[in-house]
């Protein structure tokens, strides 16, 4: 066999080892894209689920939102109480403050004869309601002072009163007691 023959065999050798390469590797190639073609076929129901679950989770997300709004909307009323009393108190302890400084101011500009007349009257207001507490404690040793019913009691009576008012006219109004009969 001459050289060329040895060549031309070699070739042919060659190119049946790289025909059964390429072979396989083609043929990995289609097993990959079945798996990828069975992969998108499960994709519309997996997507459908998927939609679906996000579907009630908004649904769920609206109806907790659609909650809190309301009752949000419950509390901004006492929100807007909490802020009247918050402002109310500013301008109370503004106006004592402002008080306070106009009773320094006048306080500081008093003579000391003035001053002392002040003390005296402060301290004479400082005794009589010393004395006032001890004759009212004494008083109440002594059994003298009949103390008022507490108010709570009362209070929790006269809901009850309220109440029991309010069934009594319910049921008046069923039997028809308050109605005019006309004359015939």
């Amino acid at each position: 066999m001459s050289l060329t023959g040895i060549g031309v065999l070699l070739i042919g050798i060659a190119f049946i080892i790289l025909s059964i390469y390429i072979a396989k590797v083609l043929n990995n190639t289609a097993g990959i894209l079945k798996g990828v073609s069975e992969t998108i076929e499960k994709l519309p129901d997996q997507i459908d689920d998927v939609l679906l679950e996000t579907e009630n989770l908004i649904k769920n997300s609206n109806e907790t939102l659609s909650d809190v709004n309301e009752k949000i909307s419950t509390l901004t009323p006492f929100f807007h109480i909490a802020g009247d009393v918050g402002e109310s108190t500013r301008k109370i302890a503004s106006s004592i403050n402002d008080l306070s400084s106009t009773l320094k101011n006048k306080t500081v500009a008093v003579d000391p004869e003035t001053k002392s007349k002040r003390l005296g009257g402060i301290y004479g207001t400082v005794a009589l309601g010393y004395y006032a507490a001890n004759k009212r404690k004494e008083l109440k040793e002594s059994g003298k002072i009949v103390r008022p019913a507490k108010l709570y009691a009362t209070g929790k009576q006269r809901a009850f009163d309220i109440e029991r008012m309010k069934a009594e006219a319910k049921q008046s109004a069923r039997e028809g007691k308050y109605l005019i009969k006309d004359k015939e």
